[in-house]
């Protein structure tokens, strides 16, 4: 038996899906995380309960049927990809970042610019069916407007009110309470994954406070800059992608052509691997 598998995993969630070869969809599931530059045999696992959700809703097949294309946060450093290979049963794998398949899944044949804004963020370029990788270089280095660093910059800003060095408004203030004060802030800030510091992300973009907006402000400035050097001198539609991404799209919809996307991430993984992983 053939059958094809497609993950999408992040620093949030992985779902996956299982499709025959004619393409039709046979079932679907969900796990937890699956960023393997942060954990690659948690990512693993949830990688395989996804999977395992997946076949039962199909009611046919097991891993060694499978032909699988895995786009994920963090497949750009090569050693955990093959540390995650090596884990993985399936009768072939392909590990891909999660921007190859945002890619393929929102723009399908079509030349255009993704902009994944999710707990970490990526952007991609397709050009004549070619795609190119920007960014996506985890929380430390990268993942420019992504919930987790729009999270730790809320942070940052509620420490610095607290002394005195910027306006202490009401959502920093807030924040700071719920938290327990600054040494608990500072205790969180050692020990918490990047999915925990997008958790606040949400109260940025609402958009209802003047810290908030300045957080955001900054952030959606970073990702135009990005999408100005990423068009250069041939001008691409753009596609949000990610919980954030309906945000950016409408905070930058005046200065480029914003289109919904063709499909999700995880159409573009199983349409890759249907393609022989291509």
């Amino acid at each position: 038996m053939t059958l094809f598998l497609g993950i999408d995993g992040g620093g949030t969630g992985c779902r996956a899906a299982v499709a025959d070869t004619q393409g039709h969809v046979l079932g679907q599931g969900m796990a937890g995380p699956a960023n393997i530059a942060t954990d690659v045999e948690g990512a693993a696992a949830n990688i395989l309960a996804a999977t395992t959700a997946a076949l039962a809703q199909a009611g046919t097949g097991t891993f060694t049927d499978l032909h699988a294309v895995l786009g994920l946060a963090g497949a750009n450093v090569s050693a955990s990809a093959a540390r995650l290979q090596a884990l993985l049963p399936f009768a072939t794998t392909r590990i891909a970042t999660d921007a190859m398949i945002s890619a393929k899944g929102a723009l399908q044949d079509h030349d255009g610019i993704v902009a994944a804004m999710g707990t970490g963020s990526v952007f991609a370029v397709q050009r004549q069916g070619v795609v190119r990788q920007y960014g996506g270089r985890g929380f430390v280095l990268g993942d420019e407007g992504s919930g987790a660093v729009l999270g730790r910059a809320l942070l940052a800003e509620a420490l610095r009110a607290a002394d005195g060095f910027t306006e202490m408004t009401p959502l920093l203030r807030d924040v700071l309470d719920e938290m327990g004060g600054m040494e608990a802030v500072i205790s969180f800030s050692f020990r918490a994954r990047p999915a925990e510091f997008a958790g606040l992300a949400p109260r940025i973009v609402a958009g209802a406070d003047a810290a908030a907006e300045r957080i955001f402000g900054a952030a959606a400035q970073q990702v135009a800059d990005i999408l100005t050097h990423l068009h250069g001198n041939s001008p691409l539609p753009v596609v949000f992608l990610g919980g954030l991404g309906p945000h950016y799209a409408a905070r930058l919809a005046d200065r480029w052509q914003i289109r919904p996307p063709l499909g999700t991430g995880l159409d573009g993984a199983l349409w890759l691997a249907r393609q022989g992983g291509k």
